[in-house]
């Protein structure tokens, strides 16, 4: 379980496919990880299954991960946001993030307002039933809340605004992303609960 809280930027040292899957190797900048650990890579929970002192850590990327992520997409070079698992003494700055990612939001427009940014993306419509304006989103593995959510567009597609506040912007990779970039979204699991549960009040007799 994560909070949404970005510890840091790691780097993409290396990429290698197996058997349909990746192993992906970072630069993490943590020198004390764990063989077994999770650590959420651009809100993707991923498990530690190389390190070394340095901070270097291999990860392997399922072909389930890469089908429902924009991991398959990371090349050397790339900065991806990390934050570590929680414990039961971390402060919940952020909200509850599985590191499960629900889909993937295509970045539509960046507008400055006065030092914060105004983000619009674009979501799958199969999201938006999760999506409530000044509701929690995790975005690439950032605890951000909603400013706007827009009605569907017709192709499978609604929008969401955002402000990201400076700090964010410069401790994140939002700031290296370009309109059309492939961004992570995993939904309040809160909000997935309540809609499941809904679904037992739904029966043709009182639907």
């Amino acid at each position: 379980m994560f909070s949404g809280i970005i510890e840091t930027l790691g780097e993409v040292v290396a990429v290698a496919p197996e058997d349909g899957a990746l192993r992906l190797s970072l630069a993490t900048g943590f020198p004390d990880l764990a063989l077994g650990e999770s650590v959420a890579v651009n809100g993707v929970c991923l498990t530690v299954v190389r390190h070394d002192e340095s901070g270097g850590a291999d990860f392997f990327v399922s072909p389930e991960t890469l089908a429902r992520t924009s991991l398959g997409a990371a090349g050397p070079g790339a900065r991806l946001n990390l934050e570590r698992a929680v414990t039961l003494s971390t402060r919940l700055s952020g909200h509850l993030v599985q590191g499960h990612v629900d889909g993937v939001a295509r970045l539509a427009e960046v507008i400055d307002d006065g030092g914060s940014c105004r983000l619009t993306l674009s979501l799958p419509a199969a999201l938006r039933a999760f999506c409530v304006e000044k509701g929690s989103i995790a975005l690439d593995g950032i605890s951000l809340t909603l400013n706007h959510v827009g009605s569907p567009d017709g192709q499978g597609r609604f929008p969401v605004g955002l402000t990201i506040i400076p700090h964010t912007w410069t401790h994140t990779n939002l700031q290296h992303a370009a309109v059309g970039d492939p961004i992570n979204v995993e939904v309040d699991v809160l909000a997935k609960y309540v809609e499941r549960l809904c679904h037992a009040y739904l029966t043709p007799s009182n639907a």
